[in-house]
């Protein structure tokens, strides 16, 4: 199919516009110069030689008038009155109104007006008929627009165009239909038309809308072997790759673009309605796809990095899985003839354009090297970064780098009095909540102008959430309502989340913090109404879990059938339920849940069964015990470190440590991953009943298996020793466990530090240890804060622990075993 089709189809010699050489006919059919034809009669609107009438012309800028302010049926009046006065009427007479109703866009309006151009015998000429269908399309009339190209029959006046197609197929595009413009290919390619530049780009628009990648890739390869590229359609592929996520691509188009200005063969005319115009080209450029992208290798400051306009040296990149595809300056031509072909502003505008988009499009791939080449490049070619290009640097760094860097580049901004986007600040304010900094992701926050997005707002929230500061929550929550910006789900289930419960982890929950729980839900609750959002999954899950964390069981099993009703919950939803029936003994309900569960046909996991293990052991019985691991055995889920400790909790709810150290010799010789948790089931039992036997061989083999004591197994096993008033066995023991908890590393690297923190003597060592608390370093915390106790009472601290009398029983009891 040709792209091109030449004159003579397009337009047959009767119908070839008789001014197109400057000349026109007069009332006597003679030819005569434009600039002969009385000035009275000029008109921007005469078309084909034909003036319009003063007066109508006159009624056209009146019904123009009334359809701006409104008057549709003072219009329609004037309407049906024009012509009057004896005067013929052409096509032309209505083009000023016509002209309105599709910038407008007007479509009901341009029905009347055709209806009325054919009561009056007024026959559409090219130029109507154009408006006409630019009005439908505008408004979305598509069917119409069809309806009216296909319907009307072609005269010498009325014939199709490419400029009446392209309507059709942009206005399909603006529509998403992939239908519509098919059809309309379908009759352009029926007609013998072509496609020209315009046709190209509004399909790009489409495959972009379509998210058709290889549709994008089409279209170049079809476009290039009818037309040489020019600025403006290069910078229309770069900004479809872009959006597609096609960097390598998108690179390429971009290495074209800065070649043509290079070259200097290529510019950009700006229209009279200060519109760029797209220069038709004939003589296909070469592709040159050897060329590399210079890489910045200077390892300076973030800012300093920015601001300097040295060259810089060539290297060959690879991000990931993209090739990076780009050119060295000195293979084309020297720096200072691009900047003097930059003197055009829309050249300019183009490349800079192009360059920010291909930057932003580093983003989503997190290719910061990348991004960061790009806005060197930018300035050494002489171009402005503009603050779009800082906003998809600042992101991509904040997302790879953290958002220190972030904040540099803002500071470099400042300098140069550019005021950057909402989105920059929002970027940099989620890089500082995911760091957990939250007075300065606060701040950021503060600095947006006009932030619409929920986005760095709830992840604010959920670092409120993961530091556990429901107060500052509900502030930032607060400034949301303020500053009017729409919450979504997320952030209710980051609500549910951070307000559910009242007490927990703290303490058990109680009358009040029951009701404050309740009153607290139903109003997040009421708040999703108002604003029309529905509970996801997540928020259901959040919100049980609140619920079981107060031990509101009929809550609780109210908002299990909300899930049952609205989602597939599966296992992982009956687990938050049955895990805190468990915690509150609530044995048979659980019994009960888990049988629905069954019955609804779905598969319980490890988790599910571990959990049914541990309410055997409220009952005692070791029978349904037994028959939960041939479940699990069953299904696939082999009886892992929980599985045992629901098992040792059982049986040691029996009395029986002769089977608890069964289990445990068997967990140990079962090769998988221990943890204090399983030693301290039995070590907290043996304490309870003063059988420092079996804490002592549990201890033993804990340090056979190098399992490091927790700051639970420090509290079991000193009590142990201290309520049989074996005290200086309690502290050597403490000490010895104490010094297990940490690493050889954290030993070897801060053993000067750690001593002056357990020997100082000034009154805010303690609050320095207290501090570790903070940094969630509990086990340090509480090792040195052990340590510093001995060290008081006046036991020398030793490091070297094989040494301790203790741990030599410990080993003499074990070989006993």
């Amino acid at each position: 199919m040709c792209a091109r089709v030449s004159l003579s189809k397009l337009f047959p010699p009767s119908v070839r516009k008789p001014y197109s050489t400057g000349l026109v006919k007069n009332k006597n059919s003679r030819l005569i110069s434009r600039k002969e034809i009385p000035k009275k009669w000029r008109s921007p609107t005469a078309l084909y030689g034909y003036p319009v009438n003063p007066i109508i012309g006159s009624v056209q800028k009146q019904i123009v008038n009334a359809l701006h302010l409104g008057e549709r049926e003072r219009a329609s009046t004037m309407l049906s009155k024009i012509g009057y006065n004896k005067h013929m009427l052409i096509a032309n007479h209505f083009a000023q109104i016509l002209k309105y109703c599709a910038l407008t866009p007007d479509p009901l309006f341009v029905m009347e007006i055709w209806k009325t151009m054919e009561e009056k015998g007024v026959d559409l000429n090219n130029k109507c008929h154009t408006l006409v269908i630019q009005a439908l399309c505008k408004a979305g009339y598509l069917e119409e627009a069809f309806n009216l190209m296909s319907n009307c029959k072609e005269t010498s006046h009325l014939y199709p165009t490419l400029q009446k197609y392209n309507t059709l197929v942009g206005a399909s595009a603006e529509m998403n239909s992939v239908i519509h413009a098919s059809k309309c290919l379908d009759l352009m390619e029926n007609g013998m038309l072509g496609k020209d530049e315009i046709t190209f780009i509004e399909l790009l628009k489409l495959a972009v809308l379509q998210k058709n990648l290889s549709a994008v890739h089409s279209i170049w390869n079809e476009y290039a072997r009818y037309y040489s590229f020019s600025l403006l359609s290069l910078r229309k592929f770069i900004w479809s790759y872009t959006k597609l996520k096609d960097l390598t691509t998108a690179c390429e188009a971009l290495q074209h673009l800065v070649d043509l200005v290079f070259r200097g063969d290529s510019t950009v005319k700006i229209n009279a309605e200060e519109k760029m115009i797209i220069p038709k080209l004939d003589v296909p450029i070469p592709f040159y796809s050897n060329l590399e992208w210079n890489k910045n290798v200077n390892n300076t400051s973030v800012s300093s990095r920015y601001e300097n306009d040295k060259k810089m040296g060539t290297q060959d990149n690879n991000m990931g899985c993209q090739k990076v595809v780009s050119f060295d300056l000195n293979k084309v031509k020297t720096v200072g003839t691009l900047v003097a072909n930059l003197k055009s502003i829309p050249v300019t505008k183009i490349l800079r354009l192009s360059f920010t988009d291909v930057i932003r499009a580093c983003v989503p791939s997190k290719n910061d090297e990348l991004a960061e080449q790009l806005f060197c490049q930018m300035q050494n070619l002489g171009i402005k970064p503009s603050r779009g290009a800082y906003d998809g640097l600042v992101r991509v760094l904040v997302k790879e780098r953290g958002f220190h860097d972030g904040i540099e580049v803002l500071k470099l901004m400042r300098r140069k009095n550019m005021k950057p986007h909402d989105s920059t600040f929002a970027a940099i304010s989620v890089g500082c909540s995911e760091s957990l900094d939250l007075d300065l992701a606060e701040a950021f926050l503060d600095q947006m102008a006009q932030s619409k997005s929920s986005y760095p707002y709830n992840k604010l929230l959920e670092a409120c959430d993961t530091l556990d500061q429901p107060e500052r929550g509900v502030h930032v929550f607060g400034k949301m309502k303020q500053l009017k910006v729409a919450p979504n789900i997320k952030t209710y289930e980051l609500l549910f989340s951070l307000f559910g419960n009242v007490n927990a982890p703290y303490e058990n929950g109680n009358i009040l913090s029951q009701a404050e729980a309740f009153k607290r839900i139903h109003a997040i609750e009421d708040d999703m109404v108002r604003n029309g959002i529905e509970h996801s999954y997540v928020s259901i899950r959040n919100l049980l879990r609140a619920l079981g964390s107060e031990g509101m069981i009929s809550g609780l099993l109210h908002y299990l059938r909300v899930a049952e009703n609205q989602f597939t919950p599966g296992a992982p939803i009956y687990n938050i339920v049955l895990h805190s029936l468990i915690e509150v003994k609530e044995d048979q309900t659980a019994i009960n849940v888990f049988k629905t569960l069954m019955s609804h046909g779905y598969r319980p996991n490890d988790v599910t069964c571990n959990i049914m293990i541990d309410c055997c052991s409220i009952s005692g019985s070791f029978k349904s015990a037994q028959g939960l691991i041939a479940m699990m055995i069953r299904y696939g889920y082999p009886p892992q470190t929980q599985t045992y400790t629901a098992l040792l909790k059982l049986v040691l709810a029996l009395d029986d440590f002769d089977e608890a150290l069964s289990l445990l010799n068997q967990a140990c010789s079962e090769g998988i991953q221990l943890d204090a948790l399983l030693f301290n089931t039995i070590i907290n039992a043996a304490s309870w009943k003063d059988r420092i036997d079996i804490i002592e061989f549990v201890m033993a083999r804990m340090h056979k298996e190098r399992v490091p004591p927790d700051p639970a197994t420090c509290g079991h096993v000193f009590t142990a020793y201290a309520n049989q008033g074996f005290y200086n066995t309690a502290m050597e023991a403490l000490q010895v466990m104490s010094i297990h908890m940490l690493s050889e590393y954290e030993i070897n690297k801060n053993k000067t530090v750690f001593e002056e923190l357990i020997y100082a003597e000034d009154s805010e060592a303690e609050s320095r240890a207290l501090d570790l608390f903070k940094d969630s370093k509990e086990n340090l915390a509480v090792a040195l804060l052990n340590l510093r106790w001995c060290a008081m009472v006046g036991n020398p601290i030793s490091w070297l622990t094989n040494q301790s009398q203790w741990v030599n029983r410990l080993s003499a009891t074990n070989s006993l075993r």
